[in-house]
């Protein structure tokens, strides 16, 4: 099962400023099918609940964490809570974390600083900035964010993929099963970015005759590095152009016409990738083309997630 970092109150605990939560039920409702969750919260760790509202103010380029009111400078018992919460979510197996918006702690490009009382702009707060220095090419959002389709899809494709290698990691034991992982992955990776797939082809290939151990290490460095990459309508319609010449011998030039108008119209977002991706899996079944069907690009998490389903799901 997937281990997934989450600022609590997003799981419903009341543990904000004013004593409330903030449950995302499709954190909680949706991935919760398939995740544990690891809850974190710097503030509450540090000040408590319910607590004084904070904000973070420049000086001379140095963050400090100031309380609103009473204008008391916290900033040492907040760096400390964001040691003590990075050093939790390390300790763990974890193949994502998902922020609070706007928090002075956890935004994601949504927190406000300040310049005495003036804004000077949004950016990541202090332990949503920890994380990125600590967790590289690693899938990281807010919850804000997650609403749309498009991120969310990405996120969650990251999110499964991240956690794959992770597997593979821990597992391998021969290069056949890295041949095997590479193989499955194909499509996905060249819908992400088609020269750090063909690298990674290379690294597989091992003319070098690398050791198992340094070639896994080396495939799975760029392999999150790919993932990481945010998909595009573009680069999908490539892949099931691809996808769809695995068929030139079971169809009729209408049936491949037909197929490759319903591509079209996933272009010009009149349908959804679901519907193009479910005729392609049923053609896949129905003709036996194995290659296909185990492909992570068809099913690169659990169907009931629906992340395809929305015209919005695509840039």
């Amino acid at each position: 099962m997937l281990k997934i970092a989450v600022s609590a109150c997003l799981l419903g605990e009341p543990i904000r400023y004013d004593k409330t939560g903030q449950r995302d039920r499709f954190i909680t409702d949706k991935l919760g099918k398939y995740a544990t969750f690891v809850p974190f919260c710097p503030e509450h760790l540090a000040f408590g609940t319910p607590r004084e509202t904070i904000r973070i103010v420049l000086e001379n380029e140095h963050k400090k964490v100031i309380t609103v009111f009473s204008k008391n400078d916290v900033t040492e018992a907040m760096n400390e809570a964001v040691e003590h919460e990075l050093r939790k979510i390390q300790s763990e197996p974890i193949c994502g974390i998902i922020l609070k918006s706007k928090s002075p702690s956890c935004g994601l490009g949504s927190t406000k600083y300040y310049s005495g009382a003036m804004s000077e702009g949004k950016k990541d707060g202090l332990f949503a900035f920890t994380c990125k220095e600590h967790f590289e090419d690693f899938p990281i959002e807010e919850e804000a964010r997650l609403i749309d389709p498009w991120l969310r899809e990405n996120f969650v494709m990251q999110v499964f993929a991240y956690h794959d290698a992770m597997m593979l990691r821990q597992n391998i034991k021969t290069m056949q099963e890295l041949v095997s992982f590479h193989t499955a992955y194909k499509f996905l990776l060249q819908s992400k970015h088609e020269a750090n797939y063909r690298f990674l082809g290379k690294i597989v290939a091992n003319h070098a005759k690398k050791s198992l151990k340094e070639t896994t290490e080396a495939y799975i460095a760029l392999f999150k590095q790919t993932i990481a990459h945010k998909g595009s309508i573009g680069k999908t319609v490539n892949v099931l152009q691809h996808m769809v010449g695995f068929f030139k011998k079971e169809l009729s030039s209408g049936e491949k016409q037909a197929l490759h108008l319903q591509i079209e119209e996933f272009r010009d977002e009149i349908i959804p990738l679901i519907a193009v991706m479910s005729t392609i899996e049923f053609l896949a079944q129905k003709y036996e083309i194995h290659y296909l069907l185990g492909q992570k690009f068809l099913n690169p998490y659990p169907k009931d997630l629906a992340l395809r389903s929305t015209i919005q799901e695509g840039k």
